[in-house]
This record gives C-alpha cells, sequence and structure tokens, in this order.
C-alpha cells in the first residue's frame, strides 16, 4: 500500500459506497487499526478525542489507522434518495473486506463503539482471518423486541432525531449532569449529520438480529469470536446489561472485560486517557507494544489493573448477571477490570 493513501477515501463495496479517511502508512507486517463509529455519530465525533489524546501517539505512530464511516453518515454527505434501501447491518458488515483489500491490509484490529461495535463483531465472524483483534465498546449482541421495537418507533415520532439518539448514547446521569457534553453532542448531530440518513442508520440498527455467537460447549455448533477481545463499558452506561451479555457468549480465555468507573456512555470521550491505556496493555498481550514505549504511569499501573484481587471483586458479578449456565470456574478466566 503507497504512503499517498493517507486522506479521505470513498471506497465502492457490494453494497455501495463507503466514506473511509486513513491516517499514517503501513508499518510492516502489523494489522491496521480500523475504527467504526456508533450511530447518531461519525468517525469525527466518535474518536478525535481518543485518537487525539496525548498518550495515544504512541500507539498510532506504530500503526496505519482506518476510520470507517457508515453509509451517508460523515459530514457533508448527501442525503440518499427518496425509496433508498439502506444496507442491513450484514451487509454493512460485509462491506469491510472490500476496504481491507482496497488498502492491502493484512488484517485488522477493530475498535467499534455501540452499532459499530455491533458490526465489527459480525465482520469478524463472517470474516474470521481478516480480524486479529477487537475492542468493542458499549456492544449489544441482542436484536430488539417488537416491544422495544415499537416504543422505539413511536419516540420517533414524538421527537427529533438528535434527541431520540442522545439517550442511546449517554447515560441518564449524564443527560442530567454533564448538560455542557450532551449539549455539545445534541449540536454537532443537529449540523454534522444528514438527519434523513441518520435516520435510516437508526432504524436499521434498530431491526438488527441477534449476533449468533455463543460460548463453546454451551450449545452444538457455537460460534464466537476467535481473535482476542476487550469489552468496554461505562458504569451506569446505557449499554451495560448488553455488554454483559456478550461477555456470557465469548471465550473467557481470550475476552478481558473493562468497566470503567466516571465515564458515562462513551468512555473514550469522557476517559480517553484510561482507555488508551487498556488499549496499550491489549496491543502487547497480542505482542505488537514494545515495553519500552508503555509510558512510566501505565507501567506502575500494571500490577494494580492486574490484580487478582479486581478478578475476585467482579467475579460474583460476572456469575449473577450471565444466565449462559456456565460454571463458575469458566468465568473466573475472563479478566475483569475496573479502574
Amino acid at each position: 500500500m503507497p504512503e499517498c493513501w493517507d486522506g479521505e477515501h470513498d471506497v465502492e463495496t457490494p453494497y455501495g459506497m463507503l466514506h473511509v479517511v486513513i491516517r499514517g502508512a503501513p508499518k510492516g507486517n502489523k494489522p491496521a487499526i480500523l475504527t467504526y463509529h456508533d450511530v447518531g455519530l461519525n468517525h469525527k465525533m466518535c474518536f478525535n478525542p481518543f485518537f487525539n489524546n496525548e498518550d495515544m501517539q504512541e500507539i498510532t505512530k506504530h500503526f496505519v489507522i482506518c476510520h470507517v464511516d457508515a453509509p451517508g453518515q460523515h459530514v457533508g454527505a448527501t442525503q440518499f434518495p427518496q425509496g433508498y434501501q439502506y444496507p442491513t447491518m450484514d451487509q454493512l458488515a460485509g462491506m469491510l473486506p472490500t476496504v481491507v483489500q482496497h488498502f492491502g491490509f493484512k488484517s485488522i484490529v477493530g475498535i467499534g463503539v455501540g452499532a459499530g461495535a455491533y458490526i465489527l463483531a459480525k465482520f469478524a465472524l463472517l470474516f474470521p482471518d481478516m480480524v486479529e483483534g477487537l475492542v468493542l465498546l458499549n456492544i449489544d449482541p441482542n436484536g430488539k423486541g417488537w416491544i422495544d421495537w415499537a416504543a422505539s418507533k413511536l419516540s420517533g415520532l414524538t421527537s427529533t432525531i438528535p434527541d431520540t439518539v442522545l439517550p442511546h448514547l449517554f447515560s441518564q446521569d449524564e443527560m442530567v449532569n454533564n448538560t455542557e457534553l450532551v449539549q455539545s453532542y445534541r449540536q454537532q448531530i443537529t449540523n454534522s449529520i444528514n438527519h434523513q440518513n441518520l435516520q435510516l442508520f437508526w432504524n436499521m440498527y434498530n431491526s438488527r438480529r441477534d449476533l449468533e455467537m455463543n460460548r463453546g460447549g454451551t450449545t452444538i455448533n457455537a460460534k464466537t469470536l476467535k481473535c482476542p477481545v476487550m469489552l468496554v463499558v461505562g458504569d451506569n452506561a446505557p449499554a451495560e446489561e448488553g455488554v454483559v451479555e456478550c461477555n456470557s457468549k465469548l471465550d473467557p480465555t481470550n475476552t478481558t472485560f473493562l468497566k470503567m468507573a466516571d465515564s458515562g456512555g462513551l468512555p473514550q470521550l469522557t476517559q480517553p486517557g484510561k482507555l488508551t491505556e487498556a488499549f496499550k496493555y491489549f496491543l502487547q498481550g497480542m505482542g505488537y507494544m514494545p515495553s519500552a514505549s508503555m509510558t512510566r504511569l501505565a507501567r506502575s499501573r500494571t500490577a494494580s489493573l492486574t490484580s487478582a484481587g479486581s478478578v475476585e471483586g467482579s467475579r460474583s458479578r460476572a456469575c449473577t448477571n450471565s444466565d449462559s449456565g456456565e460454571g463458575v470456574g469458566a468465568v473466573s478466566q475472563t479478566m475483569e477490570v475496573s479502574c
């Protein structure tokens, strides 16, 4: 892949055009870091605070970054014509192999939030050879029941699309107490994203099906994510239940469950430093980050992050929240961290 890929691109895929932004050039044989944003956002709104964080520069100098915007969600996107059929969640995942091949990436490490996390998990289930690792924030592996679907349909009739998606993105606590952050995002959603296009993406996300995956041994021919996975959710975030459910469906030997304090609905905005640190450990575990480049702060916290105490303390919570029927021993292998 030539260095000149750096910048903005429109990539033609079997299910329509994708807006993709490349930052940096490939580094040796390393995977690309590929991001996918949540519904109601685009890559800038979802990931800029995280990737602009000072500590993140230690990571980005080692990898090429590939930001994917869902169809019609990027700044300045033209409105889809009347009657346009928005791609299904499966088709959105099915667009990504074209991106990987177009830029000549060997493979990717994905970072997805909400709808983007669902899409990347689906991509890894369909194309496991292309995905080396996943960081999934606020993933909900479950489809909506028809009652939830009807409720969201009704709320869509009575409120504007920015007000409809804000409770999906932010915790109730933030909606009340962090009005500055929420107001800033209400304005960005209002001004930066085409509302018709956003409504189509929102409708498609809300009509998603369950991600068909289960821990090996719990069902016959269970499919699950083969690569290392880090699940992340803020305390009291709207997505907490879904992330706990997802944790119960993954292989505990290659899954880390990170519950972040004081981070609200979008930890990458409110706690970019903490998330960057956790991401470094994740990449190190895959053999990609030289320990020499770890910050002094990160090294000093290694012991506290991986202490048996934090795993023990959260083990009982994992057991009570998990309904997959596995034994306590299986759960205890999942490294759970509260920080």
